[in-house]
């Protein structure tokens, strides 16, 4: 696996794009995130249909079209030095086919930020693009609005992302040990559910995976990490790296799961890292090499996530 091309770091009055690939966006909450990114020094504005609905499914924010359109239009615009997404939620999987990848390399590298459902976007933007990605907090995201540590550490790695190359998570270890790898991961129920599909990364093999998710009960974590290891995805795995499990149950019934699921992949597993849909969570990049060390619980990059 080999690291994918850093994106510009941010300065002052930096024009960024909102779109919202996934789930409709509550105004006020919208209005806050646009609010703190202007008191960040950038210029931050929003496509046209991050505030429309499906009008049959209330669950995606405007057609599939509609919303693969503001995700290419801001690409494009050479103007545009990041594309922030508003939130996640569920629909990417509908739209991400629907881009014109051609298109979208030949307009070079950009910041882009976002997580859970839009860890599709991130495998794209790395099997397509080859292209570094954040892992982060997303501009109407409550963590972004509430958690002054979640905001922080987007900012720092935006900014200046040298003072985050060393990234300390908060818990503690599965499998103790030391491995090298390219970043990858997001919400592991997406990363199934991408199996099969065009374009799809054909496995983690000397990668640092980093998995979390939210509302998914034991059984089917259980079910999402065996059709992973039965398909051959984590096979040559260099280490693991678990983050938030938010609503998916009492943490030491997801640890002996994951104790069976992955202690037997050989490779250290660090726990409880920080980063997902907890309070406060990390900015991680992913496309980036990196050593994970277990017992000091960090995750050092070997350059800056941007350039």
């Amino acid at each position: 696996m080999r690291e994918s091309t850093r994106p510009r770091r941010l300065a002052p009055g930096a024009r960024v794009a909102i779109v919202a690939p996934s789930g409709p966006v509550p105004d006020e909450r919208l209005q806050g995130g646009l609010d703190l990114l202007r008191g960040w020094g950038l210029d931050p504005f929003v496509m046209p249909h991050v505030r429309g609905r499906h009008e049959r499914f209330a669950y995606l924010a405007g057609s599939d079209a509609d919303r693969a359109a503001d995700l290419q239009a801001a690409w494009c615009d050479p103007s545009v030095d990041a594309v922030i997404c508003a939130r996640g939620g569920y629909g990417v999987q509908r739209m991400v086919d629907l881009l014109d990848w051609s298109a979208l390399r030949a307009a070079g590298p950009k910041v882009f930020v976002g997580f859970s459902d839009i860890t599709a976007l991130h495998e794209a933007f790395a099997t397509r693009m080859g292209l570094v990605t954040l892992h982060g907090p997303m501009a109407a995201g409550v963590d972004f609005l509430k958690n002054e540590k979640a905001r922080e550490h987007l900012r720092a790695t935006l900014f200046a992302p040298e003072t985050t190359q060393v990234i300390t998570g908060s818990g503690g270890t599965l499998v103790p040990g030391r491995a090298r790898g390219v970043t990858l991961g997001g919400c592991v129920s997406l990363l199934a559910a991408d199996l099969g599909t065009p374009h799809a990364r054909a496995g983690a093999r000397g990668g640092l995976l980093m998995l979390e998710d939210v509302e998914e009960e034991r059984y089917r974590l259980d079910r999402i990490l065996t059709q992973l290891l039965r398909a051959g995805w984590l096979d040559g795995v260099a280490g693991v790296v678990l983050g938030s499990w938010l609503g998916c149950g009492p943490y030491e019934e997801l640890r002996a799961l994951f104790a069976d699921r992955l202690g037997g992949l050989g490779v250290p597993v660090a726990e409880e890292f920080g980063f997902g849909h907890g309070e406060g969570a990390l900015t991680i990049p992913f496309g980036v090499t990196a050593e994970l060390d277990t017992e000091t619980r960090t995750l050092t990059l070997d350059r800056p996530a941007l350039a």
